[in-house]
């Protein structure tokens, strides 16, 4: 199965590399195995992780209460948790 993106108990994890403060968001390339996104949003008081969730509902048409940091809430390495539903869509991402 792909580093980046796994099932575990029901849930699809994707391991990220945030860069906040971008001119938009963005879902780049896979590099060190994690995806790297680029988010509009500062990374201060949540802000840029509220971006992170609501960029990847929209791009994957789940609702943003489905989509969850799962690890590195306060850091620039995350784990996204998604619904087990969402894993073919999410490979998208990383092939």
């Amino acid at each position: 199965m792909n580093e980046v993106c796994r099932i575990k108990d029901g849930r699809c994890y994707i391991e990220l590399k945030i860069i906040p403060g971008a001119s938009k968001n963005e879902f780049l390339d896979v590099r060190g195995g994690r995806l790297r996104v680029r988010v509009a949003a500062a990374p201060e008081h949540g802000k840029a992780n509220a971006a992170l969730i609501a960029a990847f509902a929209k791009r994957l048409n789940l609702p943003k209460t489905s989509v969850f940091i799962a690890s590195g809430e306060k850091s620039p390495l995350k784990t996204l948790s998604l619904p087990k539903e969402a894993f073919e869509s999410a490979l998208e991402f990383v092939v």
